[in-house]
């Protein structure tokens, strides 16, 4: 049975001519509004117990509002949600809480709202207090918080009961880097215990680590759902998407899909990896010197050509990327039928598995600009150990020790 079921919904925001009409169309009666916005439409999906889903999607595609609609924050305008279990959402940062009050204080009316008994609450706050790590400022207003403080207290009483369904919307980016570790590790064990996830960020890792899905919303509706590194690289195709660009996707022999986008002044003719006798291959030793060679045509007139990888792991996150503006090697001026090749050189210093490559042409620093073509999956490559003492992990950082006794 699915915990949770969105059937067809929609939100709009409606402007009648008069109060009168808006009155009249509260009780039922057939009344045209002068001015309607839809700001969600047919939004379809349902999700299994112990489950995590991603909502991704850009500034002002309906994220937040379909959150607010599924916790009961916001009425929909049509279609339904049905919801199987406890929910406990953190939503707009601070949501709520009573600036006047002190953190211990909306920490009880905060768990209080969410439907737990007096002495619930009493047993649990030790263990908010301490997972907050805020200190004295617990007992101080919430006014004198920053923002980070904020999160810590929200995360803090939504995370102290396991709840069947945990919504996250963007709260979690303001924190520090030791607070958001934190925050993921409990997510995590709540999501083994089989909690399902519902978390909206632009962080891609963490939509790639934490979820099983991913749905791209784009101008209020459903433009992709599957698998998270499939609908993240179209999202990020979508982003870099200019004028005369298109952004196209092809399935590989092995059933991967791969996304390109680019305006087409220069494409990818090929990639390759090589070792160092320059011999073509498709796995490498760890630590092997090999080289990435990118061979590119040059299809119209450009003013300059700036080439960058990224190496991903299995799951499509970044392990290494770089370009050549970075490396300081940008080539100008090139005309329409040149062909020319770049060869990145390096040690595969990376863990045994498979591992791909993202190539991006472009002008300036970033494919964002200029964006020529970029290519996910352009390569797929595997990395074996031979000759290295044993190890776990992504990288090879092979230490020097030292001991005594």
């Amino acid at each position: 049975m699915s915990l949770m079921t969105v059937t067809q919904l929609g939100k709009a925001y409606r402007r009648y001519a008069s109060e009168w009409q808006r009155f009249a169309r509260w009780f039922g009666l057939s009344v045209k509004p002068s001015e309607e916005h839809w700001v969600l439409r047919n939004i379809d999906f349902s999700i299994e117990p112990g489950k995590a889903i991603g909502i991704v999607g850009q500034n002002g595609a309906g994220k937040s509002t379909l959150l607010k609609m599924i916790t009961g924050t916001l009425q929909p305008t049509e279609g339904s949600v049905q919801v199987n279990g406890r929910i406990a959402a953190i939503l707009e940062l601070g949501m709520g809480f009573n600036p006047e009050l002190t953190g211990r204080q909306n920490a009880l009316h905060a768990a209080g709202l969410m439907g737990y008994t007096m002495e619930q609450i009493q047993q649990a706050m030790p263990d908010i207090e301490e997972f907050a790590e805020i200190g004295e400022y617990f007992n101080e207003a919430v006014r004198t918080y920053s923002s980070g403080m904020q999160m810590r207290v929200a995360f803090a009483v939504a995370t102290a009961f396991r709840p069947e369904i945990l919504i996250v919307d963007e709260a979690l980016s303001v924190g520090d880097a030791y607070f958001q570790h934190k925050s993921f590790d409990r997510i995590k064990a709540f999501q083994k215990e089989g909690t399902t996830l519902l978390i909206v960020t632009h962080d891609r890792s963490s939509i790639q680590a934490l979820c099983d899905r991913a749905i791209l919303l784009e101008a209020g509706s459903v433009i992709k759902d599957g698998k998270p590194e499939e609908v993240m690289d179209y999202y990020n195709a979508i982003i870099a998407e200019k004028e005369n660009s298109t952004v196209t996707i092809r399935k590989l022999d092995d059933g991967t899909v791969q996304t390109s986008s680019g305006s087409g002044e220069a494409s990818i003719a090929s990639v390759s990896l090589h070792n160092s006798r320059g011999e073509m291959i498709e796995f490498a030793s760890v630590g092997e010197p090999v080289s990435l060679r990118v061979k590119i045509d040059i299809k119209q007139d450009i003013p300059e050509l700036v080439v960058g990888y990224m190496i991903k792991d299995r799951l499509g996150q970044s392990v290494f990327g770089t370009n050549t503006h970075h490396l300081g090697c940008v080539l100008k001026d090139l005309k329409a039928g040149e062909s020319p090749q770049y060869d990145f050189k390096f040690l595969a210093n990376l863990g045994v598995g498979s591992f791909s490559v993202a190539i991006a042409l472009h002008a300036h620093d970033t494919h964002l600009v200029s964006n020529y073509e970029w290519r996910d999956l352009a390569l797929v490559f595997n990395v074996i150990n031979v000759a290295k003492d044993q190890f776990v992990g992504l990288t090879w950082m092979p230490p020097q020790v030292e001991y005594s006794r």
